[in-house]
């Protein structure tokens, strides 16, 4: 067939066939056998763009990002469009995952995104500053939400301190997917996406603490808060921080509260079923203050007790820890 004076051949029923097929054996996990059949429709078909699209996909969900950008790479050379293809973005991935910098660069702007530092040094990495973002840790396990800023489109630097199920620390970096699966908006207007994590990018040596306090007010938490961000790591009131949804609707579109400037929007632990009809928990809800906190501490070990000991000399009558134990 001919479109707009370029011919295009349709894929064969054969190729089709052994395409479905393939994506349904993805969605059961069986990727050796998936990627069988789509390297065969790809030996059918080696002029669409298409097969060696699906081959850099499949790749991506297995991890093996040297196939993922040389099947990548023949699926944009084949492209009938310019800018904006999906092509480019899985490259973008892939090459992000290599720090293949100067590939990553040129995917970004293929795709059609403004990248800064054109012309930087070829070992420099891609950064963008793309802002705040949610991504979902661990999404196939005990997924959770969690805060993040946005180093560029594949990558965001975790700001929460997330919960030790899911394996990962603040200030870890992980690589995520493109395609938001998620939304979080708040009062005011504006709306996150929630990316879902593909693998740790970047660990962090920062310990994972958790330690029971007894804070009179809200203020005596604050007042933790600050004194961990002023040292350059963090403390965070999971009683109030953690909420627990069920895994539809952590992926739909979900209030978040903006919170005052010193604390971070609630976090969200994903549980199976729905919460039922009293709606979603979260953690400390309510107007009651509660003064014995839990609370995770990001901080190396020679500090952390330190830290705790000088938020209780500020205010012994009405500040107390106990029980703290490193859990990730």
């Amino acid at each position: 067939m001919r479109i707009f004076g370029k011919v295009r051949h349709r894929p064969s029923a054969s190729w089709r066939q052994a395409t479905d097929r393939a994506f349904t054996l993805i969605g059961d996990g069986r990727y050796d056998d998936a990627g069988a059949l789509l390297t065969r429709a790809a030996d059918m078909e080696p002029w669409l763009s298409e097969s060696w699209f699906n081959l850099a996909l499949l790749h991506k969900f297995r991890h093996d990002w040297e196939q993922a950008r040389a099947a990548g790479l023949r699926a944009v050379a084949l492209l009938d469009r310019e800018s904006g293809a999906p092509d480019w973005w899985n490259v973008g991935i892939a090459a992000t995952a290599l720090q293949d910098w100067p590939l990553a660069r040129r995917a970004w702007q293929a795709y059609g995104l403004r990248v800064p530092g054109e012309g930087s040094p070829s070992g420099e990495p891609v950064g963008m500053d793309l802002g705040s973002a949610a991504v979902r840790l661990s999404p196939e396990g005990e997924a959770e939400v969690v805060w993040g800023r946005r180093l560029d489109p594949a990558r965001i630097e975790v700001l929460s301190i997330p919960l030790p199920s899911s394996g990962r620390r603040w200030g870890e970096v992980v690589l995520h997917d493109g395609v938001p699966n998620g939304e979080r908006i708040t009062a005011a207007g504006p709306s996150y996406p929630v990316f879902d994590e593909i693998e740790l990018w970047a660990p962090s040596p920062v310990p994972t603490w958790v330690v029971l306090l007894e804070a009179a007010t809200e203020a005596d938490r604050d007042a933790l808060e600050r004194l961990a961000a002023d040292a350059g790591f963090a403390a965070e009131d999971w009683s109030s921080s953690v909420r627990l949804l069920c895994r539809t609707c952590s992926e739909s579109r979900m209030p978040s509260d903006e919170g005052d400037g010193e604390h971070l929007d609630p976090h969200d632990h994903s549980e199976p079923g729905h919460p039922g009809p009293l709606g979603h928990r979260t953690a400390g809800s309510g107007s009651l203050w509660l003064p014995e906190r839990e609370c995770g501490i990001a901080a190396p070990a020679a500090l952390v007790r330190g830290l705790l000991d000088g938020w209780v000399a500020d205010s012994p009558d009405s500040r107390e820890w106990r029980d703290l134990e490193e859990v990730c």
